[in-house]
């Protein structure tokens, strides 16, 4: 008379929990999806930020990793310590391997340097030269 009731005595309507939907925030699927990174492997990574406790916080496909001991703008390598639901703890163990390639480019930039202050002090020399045989 006032609701539909099926044979287990449920209603169709009024403020019963009813049929599919389920409230929350949904995204519960986002718990069974692999984790981008694995319990002890290596990463290299930039901290973008530091966190609450003073450790730093990087992030591989925006899944969310915690460095204890790490500074905002450290290039760094780390070791996956723990992996949760939602984030990763990571320790470091080095610096970062495309640091040290940038090291490498430096020390060449700088012989590259060196090399042109050279060859400019000798194109110098040689004008200073000819401008004393003019006269």
């Amino acid at each position: 008379m006032y609701g539909r009731r099926d044979r287990n005595g449920g209603g169709s309507g009024g403020f019963g929990r009813g049929g599919g939907g389920g409230g929350g925030f949904g995204r519960r699927d986002s718990f069974d999806k692999p984790k981008p990174v694995k319990l002890g492997e290596e990463y290299d990574v930039k901290i973008t930020d530091v966190g609450a406790k003073g450790d730093g916080i990087t992030k591989i496909e925006n899944f969310i990793i915690f460095v204890h001991g790490a500074k905002k703008g450290e290039e760094c390598r780390i070791r996956i310590k723990e992996v949760a639901n939602k984030f990763a703890i990571g320790e470091k163990v080095g610096s970062s391997e495309s640091k040290e390639e940038s090291e490498d480019s430096s020390e060449e930039k700088e012989e590259k340097e060196e090399k042109e202050e050279k060859e400019e002090s000798s194109w110098e020399s040689e004008s200073e030269s000819s401008d004393e045989d003019k006269e």
